[in-house]
């Protein structure tokens, strides 16, 4: 069908655009061409009667009143298909990787989330490489969960880490806002560990438009719906979620909105739990997984405290390490049961003397530790901290089991940790038998 073609530009402001213009549709997409017969694209954010206001994609810059505007008639799309695999996309959708564009299968991007009626209960256990998700908030498939982080921790380089390291079928990798190194890290991270046959990128730089960096998680997670429901588990990573926030932001406060909390639109939790929602067990088909990641200085900041609401748990990362306290798995009692007979208990046990640990680390400034137990938990901690909050050491979780085991011998009698004398049985290292404590036997 013919769509008219508009040659009057009522507006211009930053990268929006407002123009009259009839039998429209909230999302659709136009084409902007300029006077020298250059394209960009442009979607429509806003409608009130005849009056619609467009995102353009290419920002402001070099746009006139005497553009003309042709709208499309669809939404945005993207092409689909398994060649996908191994390439790198804008936040547009085009290949930045000098492969070819795929026109073929378009899917609709930003549309509706699966029907709940198909959802499943969450019963399989998603394996990360990390002993601090794998053995103590362990992740599940189709679960949404967040890394909370101060900027500047090395949150990207654990994403890149986890793709590498997942047994997920298909990895979509979305970064909003990322420096080009960090680009480059994850690129190459992923072309080293061998994972790039099985990943797909889509990365928006801080040098392109905002409205392509608002674009990446729509097109992560459309095109990771798609292979979901053609069978794959598929594992989202996302960052960061508190830039794309930002980008919102700026785009609301350019439209003119009554700005909510610290200037952020009083949507932003619809905005942030459409695409959380995107997570799912898909009865007769596969999953999608999501980790995202939202940088904060403070939780109660409107972007962590939204997503705290939206998401099944969080993951802390302070000084370069995942906490044990604060950081929380909902679903991972859905899993951990029936991952290895030891795992549930340990898990505890090791979360116990942790927080017995600390309590010492209070009471050691009054100077009043002395005791020899008092003081095997402040080494353990020691112990604790350095084999297995390291987010960037890679065990299978038996593996980091085992080391649970040795860290626990190492530094406590059998009848000081709580467990039952079968596990003890089963599990207890002998002297000598330390395989994977990296300091050595005790």
């Amino acid at each position: 069908m013919l769509r008219k073609t508009y040659d009057h530009i009522d507006s211009i402001g930053r990268a929006i655009l407002n123009i009259k213009a009839g039998g429209v549709h909230n999302k659709e997409i136009a084409e902007v061409i300029y006077p020298n017969g250059e394209k960009a694209l442009a979607q429509v954010i806003a409608l009130d009667g005849d009056e619609v206001t467009l995102q353009l994609f290419s920002g402001g810059f070099g746009v006139s009143t005497d553009c003309q505007v042709r709208f499309m008639g669809r939404p945005i799309q993207v092409g689909f298909s398994k060649d996908m695999l191994g390439r790198i996309y804008s936040g547009s959708g085009r290949p930045i990787d000098d492969g070819p564009e795929l026109m073929a299968d378009m899917i609709r991007v930003g549309g509706p989330s699966i029907n709940p009626v198909k959802r499943l209960i969450p019963k399989e256990m998603i394996r990360t490489g990390v002993p601090m998700i794998d053995v103590f908030n362990t992740l599940v498939r189709s679960q949404k969960i967040p890394i909370f982080a101060k900027a500047g921790e090395p949150y990207n380089r654990l994403l890149a880490n986890i793709a590498t390291q997942t047994d997920a079928d298909v990895i979509v990798i979305g970064g909003v806002g990322l420096k080009y190194d960090e680009y480059h890290y994850f690129r190459q991270r992923v072309e080293e560990a061998g994972s790039m046959s099985k990943t797909i990128m889509f990365i928006h730089t801080h040098r392109d438009s905002i409205v392509e960096g608002l674009m990446v998680p729509d097109l992560a997670l459309a095109v990771a719906e798609r292979f979901a429901m053609q069978g794959e588990n598929v594992f989202v990573l996302l960052s960061d979620m508190t830039q794309w926030s930002d980008y919102l932001r700026q785009i609301a406060n350019a439209q003119d909105q009554i700005p909510a909390n610290q200037g952020y639109p009083g949507d932003l939790y619809s905005q942030l739990a459409s695409r959380y929602e995107k997570a799912a067990d898909i009865e007769g088909a596969g999953s999608v997984t999501i980790l995202g990641v939202t940088t904060m200085d403070d939780v109660t900041h409107p972007v962590p405290d939204n997503t705290g609401y939206i998401t099944e748990g969080q993951f802390y990362m302070k000084d370069g390490l995942l906490e044990m306290f604060g950081s929380l798995s909902r679903l991972k009692q859905q899993v951990n049961d029936r991952t290895r007979s030891d795992h549930r208990n340990i898990m505890n046990a090791m979360a116990r003397l942790l927080s017995e640990a600390e309590e010492r680390v209070k009471a050691q400034k009054f100077g009043s530790v002395k005791d020899d137990y008092s003081l095997r938990l402040l080494e353990y901690r020691k112990t604790f901290q350095r084999e297995l909050m390291d987010p960037f050491r890679f065990l299978q979780l038996e593996d980091a089991l085992d080391l649970c085991w040795e860290v626990l011998a190492k530094h406590f009698k059998k009848e000081e940790v709580g467990l039952s004398s079968g596990l003890i049985e089963e599990y207890w290292p002998e002297k000598g038998q330390f395989r994977i404590l990296k300091d050595g036997n005790p």
